[in-house]
């Protein structure tokens, strides 16, 4: 049964609809484009498909806007796949049901796909909406943009014809953005060594949870909590106070999400137990304090647990945690060229035991600067070596230039302030976007990129404001009839 079917504007509400019924995690997206091609042939649009995936409707122009300048729309295929510890979800199969939420829409304990569903929704929309007017039109849905930005990457040259790129990848409506962060992912791994646990000990799982997460470019300067660096100082006190040992650690999912969540499972003697509750009982306090604001439902837990075979030796344990303890995590520098915009960060994104012999650390880097970027990278990589751990860098992606002298940057700062009677605020997002890649390809487009509100992307929280869905379609639906 359709929970939206009476949203407005009813159209790209329908389509969104239609897409929360269609799997598309990153890297598995062959359900999302045999949907958007059998879409394609329904309508009787002209679509292609290339070697990676990547789809394009070609549109002709409405009667008598023939002569508008050629516009290519773009937005992701994939979705970020999170949900919360307990739920049951399977993303390969099961439909995302998204409820309505007073002012949202949402997911019921998982991620919304409203990035970037809502942009293949409006481009599904303005194809077959009979009220909107428009020049020659194509459709560019990309593949793993969440993961690796690699439909982006493997474009060839000559796939669209435009020269003018509407990006609809961006989450906050009456913001037109003109650049973006470029990025790279650094990982460790560490070699670890393990030992028998003795007999007379006890086992206790300590959990960091109910932490807002959110995305590791927009959401990094808004202090929230990173659930590694959280369960890392509380591990590094009780080791270093009470002897503890440490079994497991794990925490973190996505290399471009903020850590909710961590977990790990430590050995004492029968006589410590009381000492480490009561050390956690009070770090739980101090973090209350800390965080009041930012991270209200922070929550710190424990529970006993079934005793496990092995444990770090003593090397390998001071050895991994010094790293995590070590790693940066946040904003390391704020843009000169423009007023609160966060210029260079780091995320530290996950930590997972791989194997029996090593952990494996993913962090990720961001700058409107490449060597800054850079910078950022080989900092973390000082850290890893330290700590004698391999390091592994991605290739990265090219940041994307503003250009305050953009044509269609006018065309569609002057549509919103005809249809809303204000100015649009016109920025740089420290998130990383296509745009940057696709001018590597074609160096002579000329790009701005809008969208609706959505918050808490990259999380189980993530919500569609309902009305910017509507600002957001007309918007569109006014650049191209003007551009």
């Amino acid at each position: 049964m359709r929970k939206l079917n009476k949203l407005q504007p009813s159209l790209i509400w329908q389509y969104f609809e239609d897409i929360c019924q269609v799997s598309r995690p990153s890297k598995k997206e062959s359900k999302i484009r045999s949907f958007l091609l059998n879409f394609a042939k329904e309508h009787k649009i002209e679509s292609k498909t290339d070697e990676i995936g990547n789809v394009l409707f070609v549109l002709p122009a409405t009667k008598g806007m023939e002569n508008l300048t050629p516009v290519v729309m773009q937005a992701h295929m994939d979705m970020v796949c999170d949900k919360k510890g307990d739920k049951v979800f399977d993303f390969d199969n099961d439909a995302i049901a998204p409820v309505i939420d007073g002012d949202w829409v949402r997911a019921e304990d998982t991620t919304l796909g409203a990035d970037n569903g809502i942009g293949i929704a409006a481009q599904m929309a303005i194809a077959t909406d009979p009220n909107v007017k428009h020049g020659p039109l194509e459709c560019l849905f990309t593949v793993d943009e969440e993961t690796g930005l690699n439909g982006a990457v493997n474009l060839k040259q000559g796939f669209f014809k435009a020269k003018t790129l509407i990006n609809l990848d961006s989450e906050d409506e009456g913001v037109l953005y003109i650049g973006c962060a470029g990025g790279l992912d650094t990982q460790g791994e560490v070699s670890v060594e393990m030992e028998d646990v003795p007999e007379k000990s006890f086992a206790i799982e300590v959990f960091v949870k109910g932490l807002k997460g959110g995305h590791s470019g927009d959401d990094i300067e808004k202090e929230r909590g990173n659930a590694i660096k959280i369960l890392t100082r509380y591990l590094w006190c009780i080791t270093k106070k009470y002897g503890a040992r440490l079994a497991v650690i794990e925490g973190g999912n996505l290399r471009n999400a903020i850590a909710r969540e961590a977990y790990a499972k430590i050995i004492v003697p029968h006589k410590m137990k009381e000492p480490i509750v009561a050390e956690l009982n009070q770090f739980a306090g101090d973090l209350a304090f800390e965080y009041k604001i930012t991270e209200p439902d922070l929550q710190l837990d424990y529970q006993s647990a079934d005793l496990p075979e092995k444990f770090l030796t003593i090397e390998s344990q001071k050895r991994l945690l010094s790293i995590l303890y070590a790693l940066p995590h946040g904003v390391l520098a704020m843009s000169s060229s423009m007023k609160n915009m966060v210029e260079t960060s780091t995320n530290l994104a996950s930590v997972h035991p791989s194997g029996d012999n090593y952990y494996m650390i993913i962090t990720s880097q961001r700058s409107e600067i490449e060597s800054r970027r850079d910078f950022a990278a080989e900092m973390v990589e000082s850290v890893f070596e330290l700590g004698g751990a391999k390091v592994i860098h991605s290739d990265g992606y090219p940041g994307w230039t503003p250009n305050t002298e953009s044509k269609v940057l006018k065309v569609a700062s002057d549509s919103y302030k005809n249809l809303f009677e204000k100015d649009p605020v016109v920025r740089s997002i420290h998130a990383g976007l296509e745009c940057g890649l696709f001018l590597e390809k074609y160096p002579d487009l000329d790009m701005v990129s809008f969208g609706p509100t959505i918050k808490e992307v990259h999380s189980p929280s993530e919500r569609i404001k309902i009305d910017s869905v509507k600002k957001f379609y007309m918007h569109l639906a006014e650049v191209l009839k003007n551009v």
